[in-house]
């Protein structure tokens, strides 16, 4: 983990001189490593930084946007409110480090985002971050349905058809919206993949096979 660490410490010094900064990224990684996460866990957290680096160029401040994929599932409980619990603890712990307030602000703003990724026209970190954090949508069939195995795996304190059922409404939700990414690099490279897979997870969802 001392990679993953080195590259907190690296970000998170560009904008506090806090000793202390070094011991959240610490606390961070032990949250992202709790053995109930299966799916979104600590190789989550490092595809998604991956996927903002490659978008990167396309954000207005791109270090917003790091910040905001260490922290978009800091908290994970299988709850309604872990992104705004999520969100919360970014900001005590980026404020607690002396971090700008613009910036904190921003980082809990882009967080709360992971609830819908539904980023509004011209928020160009908002979509690079909800692009990153659907790119797994685009991973080959069997991968995809490896990670779809780990999310029902997350919650196994809900009953599978009720788990069905509201996997059900994200899906179409995402395949009715204007599009699953909103970057262009993402539209280019994952929105037909993506929906390949969500059309074929619907499917067996409703008890039939896709085309």
């Amino acid at each position: 983990m001392q990679d993953l660490l080195d590259s907190w410490v690296g970000l998170i010094t560009r904008h506090t001189a806090d000793p202390a900064a070094a011991d959240v990224g610490r606390r961070l990684i032990e949250a992202w490593s709790e053995p109930h996460r299966r799916y979104h866990c600590v190789s989550h957290l490092r595809d998604i930084l991956a996927r903002v680096e490659e978008l990167a160029g396309e954000a207005e401040n791109p270090d917003a946007v790091r910040l905001a994929a260490w922290y978009h599932d800091s908290v994970y409980d299988g709850l309604p409110d872990d992104e705004e619990r999520s969100a919360v603890r970014a900001e005590q712990d980026l404020s607690g480090l002396a971090v700008a307030p613009e910036l904190v602000r921003e980082v809990g703003r882009l967080v709360r985002l992971t609830l819908t990724h539904d980023p509004a026209p011209g928020d160009r970190n908002g979509e690079v971050l909800s692009d990153a954090d659907l790119s797994p949508l685009a991973l080959p069939r069997e991968r995809y349905r490896d990670n779809t195995a780990a999310i029902m795996a997350e919650y196994g304190h809900v009953p599978v058809e009720v788990f069905r059922a509201g996997r059900a409404r994200v899906l179409v939700a995402l395949l009715d919206g204007p599009g699953v990414f909103r970057t262009e690099r993402g539209r280019m490279r994952w929105e037909t993949p993506a929906r390949e897979n969500l059309r074929a997870e619907l499917a067996d969802l409703r008890g039939r096979h896709a085309d």
